[in-house]
C-alpha cells in the first residue's frame, strides 16, 4: 500500500517497498562512503544524490549511504539511552529525504522506539515539537542551506541540536559502528528483515494527524516566543498592540518558499492572525527554482515578486526567502523613496532584528542586565546598537549550539538574552526558541515598524531626528555604519589544503611581520594596536599564539585592529567550515571608506594565501 500527504499529496511510502533490500556492500565501499561525510554539532552533511553530483535533483541514494543513514539512526537511539523512547522523525524537501527518511524510521522502529513522523516539516518545527514532555529527541534529515543534492542529519532534543559534548558523544557511537564494519551492516540488514510491519503501517498512517498536532503546537509556540510570555493575558496584549498598529497602518509580507519545507508550515496562517497580509509563492514542498541559500542573487526573485505585489497593494513592504529547512529566512524591502524592492544584507537583517528586541526589553526593563550572544562573524555593527541600548555582546565559535549554548551560560549568570544567532548568516533566534526562525525575524521587523514607541525609543537613545512616519529604509539608514564581506560572496570563500593549526601558525608569523612593515599605512587609516580573539566552542579567548587554541585547532581566528584610544574598529576572521568543504574569511570595518575595506581585504586574503602553501 502507498502512503501520500494530505497537505500536498506527496508520496511518503509504500510498505511493501524494503528500502535496505540489497547485497551488502564491502566494508571498504562503506568506509569510502562514510570518509565523504562532513561530521559536527551543526549537522552532519554530504552528497547524497547518486551521481555525486552536488546540484543533482534525483531522488536515488546509494546503498552504502542507506548503510549510513541506517547507522546514523541506530547510534542516535543508543544515544538516547532510554528504553521505548519516543522520537520525531522529519526530514526537509530534498528529493533524497524522502527513502533515507524511510531507513530511519523503519530502522528507529526496529530498535523498539516510538515515532513520530512528521514527513516534510520545518527544522523550527520539529524543534519547538520536541521540547513537548514525552518527547525524548529528534531525528531530522536536512543538509539545511547546502545545495540540493546534499543531505545530512540533524539530531537533538528539547528544542535544539545537541550541545557539543552531546554531539561529540553521538560522533563517537556512530564511528564506532563504522569500525564493527561488516558487522554492523549485518545488524542494520537484519534489524529491517524483522521490522513489524504493522507497527510501521500504524506509524505511516499516523502521519497527517501528527504533523497537524506538531503544527498546532509550533503556531503556539510562535505566538508565545513573539509575545514573550505563555501568559493568555499577555499574549492577548501582545496582538493587541500589533494588530492596532496594523489596522492603522496595513502591512504585507511576501514569501517566495523556493520549495522549502516551509510550504508545509504555519507561516500563512501564523502571520495572518497577527494581522499581517500574506502572499506566499513556490510554497509547494519541492517546487526549487533557484540555488537554495537565501543570500545576494538568489534574493531576486523574491524581489521581483514583492515589487509586483507591492504594485498591486503598497501596503506590501517586506518579503522572505528561506533555505531548504526552513531555518534561515533573509529579508527584501521596499525602498518608499525608489518605490523598488531592495535586499537587506544578512548582516543588517541581524542589526535590525536585535534592534527591535533591545528596545522591547529597555521599553520592559529599562535597568536591567541585558545582552545578546553572536558567533565570531557578527558585524560589530550589534556593539555599536548595544552600547545605545546600554547592552553587551558575547561571543562564541560559529554553529547554532554554540551560541545557544553561551546564551543559556549568560541566562545562568544573570543576563536578560532575549535575542541571539549568528549575524554572519542572518536570522535570530528569539528566546525562548534555540534555533533560527524567518518568524522570529519577520515579527521582529513588524513590531519595528508598527509600534511607534519602539523605532522611537532608537531614535531618541541615538540623539537622531524622528520621522514622522517611520520606514525600513529610515531606519536602516539610521543603523550605525559598517563595510563587511557577505558570508557567501566569493570574496568570502577559499579552498584550503593544509591543517589548520599549521595555517594559523603560519598566518599569525606573516602578520606579526607585516603589521611592522605596514606600520605607516596602517596607522594613516587609523590602526594603531590589534587584538586576537581564538573562539572554540562556547569560549572566545583574548590572545595570540597556539596556547590560546587547542587540538584539532579548527575553531574561529579573528583580529581586532584598534585605533588611537584603543576601540576596535575593524576585523579580520577566518574558520574553516565544518558543514561545508570551504574555508571562510571575512572583514568588518567601521564606517563607509571602501578604499581602507579593501585593502584590509586583500592583504587578509593574502596572508592566508601565503600561509596556505608554505
Amino acid at each position: 500500500m502507498t502512503y501520500t500527504d494530505a497537505l500536498h499529496n506527496l508520496f511518503i511510502a509504500d510498505d511493501e517497498h524494503d528500502p535496505l533490500s540489497f547485497p551488502p556492500p564491502s566494508t571498504d565501499a562503506l568506509k569510502s562512503a562514510y570518509e565523504m561525510i562532513i561530521i559536527s554539532s551543526s549537522g552532519w552533511r554530504k552528497v547524497f544524490a547518486i551521481s555525486g553530483d552536488e546540484e543533482d535533483r534525483s531522488d536515488q541514494v546509494a546503498d552504502c549511504d542507506l548503510i549510513l543513514t541506517a547507522l546514523a539512526a541506530v547510534a542516535f537511539a543508543r544515544h538516547l539511552d532510554t528504553e521505548d523512547a519516543s522520537v520525531l522523525v522529519g526530514l526537509d524537501a530534498r528529493p533524497t529525504g524522502r527513502v533515507m527518511a524511510e531507513v530511519v524510521v523503519r530502522t528507529l522502529l526496529a530498535l523498539g522506539c516510538s515515532v513520530r513522523y512528521l514527513f516534510i516539516t520545518s527544522a523550527p518545527q520539529i524543534m519547538a515539537a520536541s521540547t513537548q514532555e514525552g518527547c525524548d529527541g529528534f531525528f531530522y534529515i536536512s543538509a539545511s542551506h547546502n545545495p540540493i543534492g546534499h543531505n545530512g542529519f540533524k539530531m537533538g532534543g528539547e528544542g535544539g541540536v545537541y550541545d557539543t559534548t552531546g554531539a561529540q558523544k553521538l560522533m563517537a557511537i556512530y564511528a564506532s559502528l563504522l569500525d564493527d564494519g561488516e558487522a554492523s551492516i549485518r545488524m542494520v540488514q537484519q534489524l529491517n528483515a524483522r521490522l513489524d510491519l504493522d507497527l510501521y503501517r500504524s506509524t505511516l498512517k499516523r502521519v497527517d494527524a501528527d504533523r497537524a498536532w506538531s503544527l498546532d503546537y509550533y503556531s503556539r509556540f510562535a505566538l508565545v516566543t513573539a509575545a514573550k510570555s505563555s501568559e493568555e493575558a499577555e499574549v492577548a496584549a501582545f496582538k493587541s498592540a500589533l494588530q492596532s498598529g496594523l489596522t492603522a497602518r496595513p502591512l504585507g509580507i511576501v514569501g517566495e518558499l523556493n520549495g522549502s519545507a516551509r510550504g508545509a508550515s504555519v507561516d500563512e496562517r501564523f502571520l495572518s492572525s497577527l494581522g499581517v497580509g500574506v502572499a506566499l509563492y513556490h510554497n509547494r514542498p519541492g517546487d526549487v527554482v533557484h540555488p537554495i541559500v537565501p543570500e545576494g542573487e538568489n534574493l531576486n526573485l523574491c524581489r521581483s515578486l514583492l515589487e509586483e505585489r507591492h504594485r498591486d497593494d503598497p501596503s506590501y513592504i517586506l518579503g522572505y526567502s528561506v533555505d531548504n529547512d526552513g531555518d534561515r529566512g533573509n529579508i527584501v524591502y521596499i525602498d518608499e523613496a525608489s518605490r523598488t524592492a531592495k535586499i537587506l544584507d544578512a548582516q543588517s537583517v541581524y542589526a535590525l532584528a536585535v534592534l527591535s528586541e533591545f528596545a522591547q526589553s529597555r521599553l520592559k526593563d529599562p535597568d536591567g542586565s541585558l545582552a545578546t550572544v553572536v558567533n565570531g562573524p557578527t558585524s560589530m555593527r550589534v556593539e555599536a546598537i548595544a552600547r545605545i541600548f546600554e547592552a553587551e555582546v558575547f561571543r562564541s565559535e560559529v554553529g547554532e549550539a554554540n551560541v545557544v549554548g553561551l546564551a543559556e551560560r549568560k541566562r545562568a549568570e544573570g543576563w536578560a538574552v532575549p535575542i541571539l544567532g549568528e549575524g554572519s548568516n542572518g536570522g535570530n533566534i528569539t528566546h525562548p526558541a534555540r534555533v533560527r526562525d524567518p518568524l522570529n525575524t519577520l515579527v521582529s521587523l513588524v513590531q519595528l515598524l508598527r509600534r511607534e514607541e519602539i523605532a522611537n525609543l532608537w531614535f531618541t537613545r541615538s540623539a537622531l531626528e524622528r520621522p514622522t512616519v517611520y520606514t525600513l529604509a529610515q531606519i536602516i539608514e539610521s543603523l550605525p555604519p559598517f563595510i563587511t564581506t557577505g558570508a557567501f560572496s566569493p570574496s568570502a570563500l577559499m579552498q584550503i589544503a593544509i591543517d589548520h593549526g599549521e595555517l594559523k601558525r603560519r598566518y599569525e608569523a606573516l602578520f606579526c611581520r607585516e603589521w611592522e612593515e605596514r606600520a605607516e599605512v596602517l596607522t594613516q587609516m587609523g590602526f594603531v594596536s590589534y587584538r586576537v580573539y581564538q573562539s572554540e566552542g562556547l569560549e572566545c579567548r583574548l590572545g595570540i599564539g597556539e596556547e590560546y587554541r587547542t587540538p584539532p585547532y579548527t575553531g574561529g581566528y579573528k583580529v581586532a585592529l584598534c585605533d588611537i584610544d584603543g576601540a576596535e574598529q575593524a576585523f579580520l576572521w577566518m574558520r574553516g567550515s565544518k558543514t561545508e568543504p570551504v574555508f571562510r574569511l571575512m572583514v568588518d570595518l567601521c564606517g563607509t571608506d571602501e578604499t581602507t575595506y579593501d585593502y584590509l581585504l586583500a592583504w587578509h586574503r593574502s596572508l592566508i594565501e601565503r600561509a596556505a602553501t608554505g
